[in-house]
């Protein structure tokens, strides 16, 4: 997985790194997931980080 392709997604009430993901080349907005955060123990929204 090349560093430009490499998304990694931020727990929002933790603040966490939890996941590593490949983004799309065609989109310019930050992707959001809804994830299972292993620090809160629930299903929290992951924005990507930079």
């Amino acid at each position: 997985m090349a560093k430009e392709d490499k998304a990694i997604l931020a727990c929002e009430i933790c603040l966490s790194r939890n996941y590593s993901t490949h983004k799309s080349k065609n989109g310019n907005k930050r992707l959001e997931l809804k994830k299972f955060c292993p620090h809160c123990g629930k299903v929290t929204l992951h924005k990507e980080t930079k």
